[in-house]
């Protein structure tokens, strides 16, 4: 069956009520073709349409839709992108999915590099397994915005790093986005000595010399973990090369702050928890356009925590049972900053904020994401755990209770004898859950679904 093959079709839709039937093909949309779900979603935002349709016998018929502007047809086809997800042709010396132990779920090792997926998800994109024709569909569609993995401009250098010859011209590619006025938020992942110092500087100040259509910039530390056999050899940040390339790009924040009004680029909370510095505050993240990479997370957390915390009476938090946290290296100090600041409040408040070593990656990985349920159990039994066991809700695979090693939520509960209780990252609802509120459904969905931060995508 061809991917555009309409699945099913809601009962109360604007396809039911004109006659679409499942089975049957979609393959214009005002005689435009419809090749995947931007082609389907771009041409059908309009209120009057005229479908044309194929049956499974070579039948093709028309129907006429009348419907709202912006509403959806109602069709489900075989796959949500109405084709095959497209992996990625590149080698990165940095990637984290080849330093993955075996063993693991198959979807773990995929790698997508799919400017679709950028678009409608907010993946990365290299730009390398771009063909003209799409290029150009993205500029004729007005595709924005798109997020794109840079790491260098210097494209010899981006050759390397990405390990692909035609990894050079995604930089020729950015510049006809660019000059078509296609928006791309950017992603640069720094590794040591390769492409921070003076490659970086450069590499900022050609992405500066896109901007407006470059609206943002993120600098996030390379992860590496144990598993690294015949890879490329990469180094880790320590305390001191952390603290530098925050110097040095929020050095040539402030110069492009000034001559344009915004920053631009930031480093990722990361580099700040490794060099031992707090976060900026929440006005120097501006929109917090780049918080899925990590930028200003933590301020962000900390200052809705503050905030519920003033709307909430000391009377409210009488009568909270213990509780522990459980979180990555990182993170679990700043954690414990706020658990403080809640028994400052309310003295009765018993939490204790347990870091979690992570064994199965490798004790360099330190972010929350990346904690499996196997360690947690080894560190945390015959602990003092309280009564209920908070975890950030980015620990577990999205819309499921499920850790990176397969183990289970109910399988943490069952070894240590508590309940666990997945948090969003957000500080109001981090303090209901330290108050015992309970989670609804609609919320703990919500969470899970937008829980994609600290999650390493290069």
């Amino acid at each position: 069956m061809s991917m555009t093959a309409v699945k099913s079709v809601d009962p109360r839709s604007p396809a039911r009520r004109a006659g679409v039937r499942a089975g049957e093909t979609l393959t214009h949309i005002n005689g435009h073709p419809v090749v995947d779900v931007l082609d389907y979603k771009f041409y059908s935002y309009d209120p009057r349409l005229e479908l044309t349709l194929q049956s499974p016998d070579g039948t093709v018929r028309t129907l006429r839709v009348k419907k709202s502007e912006g509403e959806d047809l109602g069709l489900e086809f075989e796959t949500y992108l109405m084709d095959r997800a497209r992996s990625c042709a590149n080698h990165c010396i940095f990637c984290f999915v080849d330093q993955m132990p075996p063993g693991m779920r198959p979807s773990l090792y995929f790698k997508d590099d799919d400017a679709r997926l950028s678009f409608l998800l907010g993946n990365y994109l290299t730009l390398t397994n771009l063909s003209p024709r799409e290029v150009q569909r993205i500029i004729d569609l007005r595709i924005s915005p798109i997020n794109v993995s840079v790491h260098t401009t210097d494209r010899e250098l981006r050759s390397k790093m990405l390990k692909n010859p035609r990894a050079g011209a995604g930089i020729d590619i950015m510049e006809r986005l660019a000059a078509n006025h296609i928006t791309m938020n950017c992603q640069i992942v720094s590794c040591p000595g390769i492409n921070d110092g003076p490659a970086l500087d450069s590499t900022l100040s050609d992405l500066a010399a896109m901007f407006p259509a470059v609206n943002s910039v993120s600098v996030v530390p390379v992860g590496v973990t144990k598993y690294r056999e015949g890879l490329f050899p990469l180094q880790t940040y320590t305390k001191e090369t952390a603290a530098a390339l925050i110097d040095q790009v929020e050095a040539f924040a402030a110069r492009h702050l000034e001559e344009n009004g915004t920053r631009l680029v930031w480093s990722s909370d990361e580099f700040y928890l490794l060099a031992g510095r707090e976060p900026p505050v929440e006005d120097y993240f501006e929109d917090f356009t780049q918080l899925d990479n990590g930028v200003g997370m933590l301020t962000l957390l900390s200052q809705e925590f503050s905030r519920a915390l003033n709307l909430m009476e000391p009377d409210e938090m009488e009568g909270t049972v213990p509780f522990s946290i459980a979180t990555g290296v990182s993170a679990a100090p700043f954690l414990a900053k706020l658990v403080g600041q809640a028994r400052e409040k309310c003295g009765t408040i018993e939490g204790r904020v347990y870091p979690i070593v992570n064994r199965f990656f490798g004790e360099t990985i330190t972010v929350a994401g990346l904690v499996t349920g196997g360690d947690l159990i080894d560190q945390l039994r015959g602990k003092e755990l309280g009564q209920r066991l908070l975890i950030p809700a980015s620990m577990l695979r999205s819309g499921e209770n499920i850790f990176l090693d397969d183990v289970t939520t109910a399988d943490v509960e069952r070894e240590l004898g508590v309940p666990v209780i997945p948090v969003p990252q957000d500080g109001y609802e981090l303090l209901d859950a330290i108050c015992g509120v309970r989670l609804t459904p609609e919320t703990q969905k919500a969470a899970w679904e937008n829980e994609e931060f600290y999650r390493y995508n290069p």
